[in-house]
């Protein structure tokens, strides 16, 4: 007990106060130490891409098919029964062919008709032209009238337009006997058929039709708004639906006045330029082009953000390899780029992964630049 009062009544040495100082200052240095460290956290590591004025224009994509450039639908030019159809759908015919036939026994008939009527306008026309020529004998001699002789020229010119008249309707029964076989005008494949034998069919019911060969079309269903927005010497890339790797390039050749009263499109005929031999009437094909011309900046669409409800993209600073947010103007977007029209300049960084994470000024470890 003395000890203990004798202990408290000393001083305690300076030197000791000076280590125990030394020892709380050292432990508070490193206290905040580390608690700079951890305010002071790894870059974040983002992928970036490098932006650069790529072709501009919007891009799009129709699905058609491939059609004939010049079809034709074969009817026969007088009705009746048809009595044969040589020609399928797929065959090839010639010019000159004859596909189908009509029975042609009325044709016939009235072909006979005709002939007959032909030797009575004849036989008449004759006995006629007789008794003009003894009416102008008579009256030449004094032993007729004028009036006799003016009713015979009249039965005369009668005679012979009843002749004239024979004579045509006898071409008309030799046409319509010819008619009753349906010839092939052109050369092509035989690709829908109307009728089949034994139908009474009608003058002008189409029997077959016919894609002639030449050129062939991709034909798709465009909607307005693209129409008004394409040129006039829009270029268009055709690939097979089935085989992407099967493809020609075309320009529109025509475009319909009308829209479809359905769908609202307007049907768009693309001729093709040396189509490959697998791009066969009626195959399904994938039409590509672009709408603009103007270079726009192209960027991934994971490169997009949002801020205040503006489109927006981070921008890397080189230098400082920290982040700042930018708004941008979106001139098109598809599911895979963004083409930007205002907001970017070529040449810049921009974040294109990992901008869910990100803050302004935040630094970032770059994973990879790309144009």
């Amino acid at each position: 007990m003395m000890a203990g009062r004798i202990m408290s009544g000393r001083k305690i040495p300076r030197r000791l106060c000076a280590s125990v100082a030394a020892l709380g200052a050292s432990l508070l240095l490193a206290a905040c130490g580390q608690e700079t460290e951890a305010e002071a956290p790894a870059p974040r590591p983002v992928r970036v891409v490098t932006v650069e004025k790529g072709q501009g224009g919007q891009p799009v994509t129709f699905t058609g098919q491939v059609q004939a450039q010049d079809e034709a639908a074969l009817a026969f030019r007088v009705p009746g029964r048809m009595i044969e159809r040589s020609a399928h759908v797929g065959d090839q015919v010639k010019a000159g062919q004859i596909v189908a036939r009509l029975d042609p026994q009325n044709a016939l008939n009235t072909l006979r008709s005709a002939r007959a009527a032909v030797a009575a306008a004849e036989s008449q026309l004759v006995t006629v032209a007789n008794t003009f020529d003894r009416q102008e004998r008579l009256l030449a001699n004094g032993f007729t009238t004028q009036a006799n002789h003016d009713a015979a020229r009249t039965a005369l010119q009668a005679a012979q337009s009843g002749l004239d008249d024979a004579e045509a309707q006898l071409k008309i029964a030799e046409d319509n006997v010819g008619y009753t076989d349906l010839v092939v005008d052109a050369s092509g494949t035989v690709t829908a058929r109307g009728a089949e034998p034994g139908e009474v069919v009608q003058a002008g019911q189409m029997i077959l039709q016919i894609a002639r060969k030449g050129g062939r079309d991709a034909v798709f269903d465009v909607p307005a708004n693209i129409l008004r927005a394409a040129p006039a010497d829009l270029a268009i890339t055709v690939a097979l639906s089935d085989d992407p790797n099967v493809t020609a390039t075309g320009r529109v050749r025509e475009v319909a006045p009308q829209a479809d009263p359905v769908t609202r499109t307007f049907r768009v005929r693309v001729g093709l330029d040396n189509p490959p031999e697998a791009m066969r009437l009626g195959s399904t094909v994938v039409g590509r082009g672009r709408i603009a011309n103007d270079p726009v900046i192209e960027i991934p669409a994971s490169a997009l953000t949002a801020v205040n409800s503006e489109p927006a993209v981070w921008v890397v600073d080189p230098a400082s390899q920290t982040v700042a947010l930018r708004n941008v103007q979106v001139a098109s977007f598809s599911p895979a780029n963004v083409g930007v029209a205002s907001g970017l300049t070529a040449g810049e960084v921009v974040v294109s992964a990992g901008v869910q994470a990100l803050h302004p000024g935040q630094k970032v470890r770059l994973l990879g630049a790309g144009s």
